[in-house]
């Protein structure tokens, strides 16, 4: 069943955040715009105070974030997952501007669960975290002095998918037909490939170089959908009881989907 608005299908995921106002801030930012969902990654420090404070009234955001150990369980679930990062990234996935990807995850929202991922305060996003989203996201600054505050990036997203939602927006039209494949899914068909590329002999894992971030870059420009990764598993899989002489699937392989 389809949540009432799409922007209920839209969680904000911040990664690592080092300072508790902020959290309180973009809390704030979401609840002018609309936004219900927030999940934390492994925060400094929260349940604070100065998060209470900074959220000015939108507490509710705040007692119902969900805090997690690592980035693969905040966007468990979801099916498209944007990295809002302002630093060029060599192999990158494909780069909107705000406007153009909150369009972009407006469509796949109206149906879905769907995700904004911003990074520590002074770092940002990391490469492995990069990784792990399907389409990068940047709003164009002053490339003189680029540097925004994080509850400020979360206010301009915010705002922009508020916007894209707007009946008669472009991101109205757009609709999924099939079942897309969640991050779950994803990631297990991207930890098959690997084990039969070991296996095969095609990657060495002790110089694996750039093949799985590369790999990862390929799949995200496909969206893949349920179906497509049951077929490219189930050849993964006839792939390995061919390679195996006794015709048997390691004991350590993860659930294979259903055919």
């Amino acid at each position: 069943m389809n949540p009432a608005h799409p922007l209920d299908n839209v969680r904000v995921v911040l990664s690592h955040t080092s300072h508790p106002g902020n959290i309180g801030g973009a809390a704030r930012a979401m609840k002018t715009m609309g936004l219900k969902s927030l999940c934390l990654v492994n925060p400094k420090s929260f349940p604070d105070k100065e998060a209470e404070r900074r959220a000015a009234g939108a507490w509710d955001i705040l007692t119902g974030a969900m805090v997690c150990a690592d980035l693969g369980e905040a966007l468990s679930g979801t099916i498209l997952a944007a990295a809002i990062t302002a630093r060029p990234r060599d192999l990158s996935h494909q780069v909107f501007d705000a406007r153009r990807g909150a369009i972009e995850l407006l469509g796949y929202a109206r149906q879905n669960p769907v995700a904004l991922v911003f990074g520590t305060e002074m770092s940002g996003l990391t490469t492995l975290e990069v990784s792990k989203c399907q389409m990068v996201v940047h709003i164009p600054a002053n490339p003189e002095y680029s540097s925004l505050n994080l509850a400020s990036a979360v206010q301009l997203l915010a705002y922009e998918l508020r916007m894209a939602a707007e009946p008669g927006s472009f991101s109205s039209a757009i609709g999924m037909t099939s079942v897309a494949a969640r991050f779950e899914e994803i990631e297990l068909l991207f930890h098959h490939l690997e084990r039969v590329a070991i296996s095969s002999g095609f990657l060495d894992p002790q110089e694996p170089k750039r093949l799985m971030q590369r790999i990862r870059r390929l799949f995200a420009r496909a969206r893949l959908e349920k179906e497509e990764v049951n077929i490219l598993r189930g050849i993964l899989g006839a792939c390995e009881k061919r390679m195996n002489t006794r015709g048997v699937i390691s004991t350590d392989d993860p659930a294979m989907p259903d055919k």
